[in-house]
C-alpha cells in the first residue's frame, strides 16, 4: 500500500498557518508530512516563504503523530552540511524520532543569495556528495574534522544526536543523482514517476529502500477555479528540473512560464474535484516503484476545504484505488 503524504508548501503560506494546515491533516489521517525549504517563492503569485526549519520545529510540537521531513534542504550552498546536521539532529529530538531529512543538490532560485555564483551541475553534485558525507559523519557521533575539497569542518560534535539516527533521503533528476543517492540515502525521493530513476537507484545499492514522490494537485468544486489557480501558481512546475534549477528569480519564472497556457497546466495536474483524477496521478508513481507520495494542494488559501475533501472523499478513494 502506497502511503499518502501531505505537503506544507512554503512558498504559498504563512508559517503559522503551515502548522495550522499539517495540525489538521494530522487529523485527517494522512500517513506523512514534507515542507519545502525555499528562500523565494518560484512566483510572486504564491506570496510566501517563511524559514522552514522554525515552522518545522513548531510542527514538531503541535502535532504528535504525523511524520516530518524536508523535501528538500540544500546543504550546500545557503546552509553548511555541519549546521544542516545539528538542525535534523534537534527536529529528531523535538519530535520523538518523526523526522527524516531530505537533501537535494539545490535550485539557483534559494541558494544564490548566499552562494555567490551558481556552478555547473557536475560540480554541484560534487559539493553536495562531500556535503552529505560530513551529515553522514555526524550522524555517527564524536568529533568530525574534515578537510575537503568545498568545505572544511573544525572537530564538529552534535551534543544533542537523537537514539534514533536520522534517516536521510537525496532527492534524485538523473544518472548521477542516483548513484549518489543509492551510495548514501535511506531513501530516494524524486518529482517525476519514472521508473528509470528507481532502477538506478536500486542498482546503486538502494534497492529495498523506499522512494518517495510527489504530486501537485488543485482540489476546487468549481474546476475551472482550480486551472486558473493551477496556472497562476504552479505553472513553472512543467519546466521541468534542468530549468527549474537554474533561474534565480521569480521573475525569471515568469518570463520562462508566459506562454504556458491553463490547459497546458491542467494537462497534468489534477484539477477540480473528481478523485478518479487525483488517484490516477498518484497511480502513475505506484506503477514506477514509489511506495510513497506526498500531495501538494495549489493554493495556501484552499487548504481547509483539501483537507476536509481529503478526510472524506480523497483518501479513501486513494486507499481504494491503488
Amino acid at each position: 500500500m502506497v502511503r499518502i503524504g501531505y505537503t506544507m508548501m512554503t512558498e504559498q503560506a504563512g508559517p503559522r498557518d503551515l502548522v495550522e494546515h499539517v495540525v489538521r491533516a494530522e487529523d485527517v489521517g494522512f500517513d506523512f508530512s514534507v515542507t519545502s525549504d525555499h528562500y523565494f517563492p518560484w512566483l510572486r503569485s504564491q506570496g510566501h516563504s517563511p524559514y522552514a526549519w522554525s515552522v518545522l520545529g513548531a510542527a514538531a510540537q503541535a502535532t504528535s503523530r504525523i511524520p516530518l521531513m524536508t523535501y528538500v534542504t540544500c546543504p550546500s550552498f545557503r546552509y553548511h552540511p555541519a549546521v544542516v546536521a545539528q538542525k535534523a539532529a534537534t527536529l529528531q529530538l523535538l519530535s520523538e524520532g518523526r523526522f527524516r531529512l531530505g537533501l537535494g543538490s539545490g535550485e539557483n532560485l534559494n541558494e544564490h543569495v548566499a552562494a555567490g555564483s551558481w556552478p555547473p551541475i557536475d560540480v554541484r553534485h560534487e559539493v553536495f556528495e562531500e556535503a552529505v558525507c560530513i551529515i553522514r559523519a555526524l550522524f555517527d557521533g564524536g568529533h568530525v574534522t574534515h578537510h575537503g575539497t568545498h568545505f572544511d569542518v573544525d572537530s564538529a560534535r552534535l551534543w544533542d544526536l537523537p537514539d534514533e539516527r536520522v534517516p536521510l533521503g537525496i532527492a534524485v533528476s538523473g544518472a548521477q543523482s542516483c548513484a549518489i543517492a543509492g551510495r548514501l540515502a535511506d531513501f530516494l525521493i524524486a518529482t517525476e514517476p519514472r521508473a528509470d530513476l528507481v532502477a538506478a537507484f536500486d542498482q546503486n545499492g538502494g534497492e529495498g529502500k523506499p522512494r518517495i514522490g510527489q504530486v501537485p494537485v488543485c482540489y476546487d468544486t468549481d474546476r475551472d477555479a482550480a486551472v486558473r489557480r493551477a496556472h497562476e501558481q504552479f505553472r513553472w512546475f512543467g519546466c521541468g528540473w534542468k530549468v527549474n534549477a537554474e533561474l534565480a528569480h521569480p521573475d525569471s519564472f515568469e518570463s520562462a512560464t508566459r506562454f504556458v497556457r491553463p490547459e497546458d497546466v491542467s494537462d497534468s495536474i489534477p484539477c477540480g474535484d473528481d478523485p478518479d483524477r487525483f488517484v490516477a496521478a498518484v497511480r502513475s508513481f505506484a506503477e514506477a516503484g514509489f511506495t510513497e507520495v506526498a500531495l501538494v494542494q495549489i493554493g495556501g488559501d484552499t487548504q481547509h476545504a483539501y483537507l476536509d475533501w481529503s478526510q472524506k472523499t480523497l483518501l479513501p478513494a486513494l486507499r481504494n484505488g491503488l
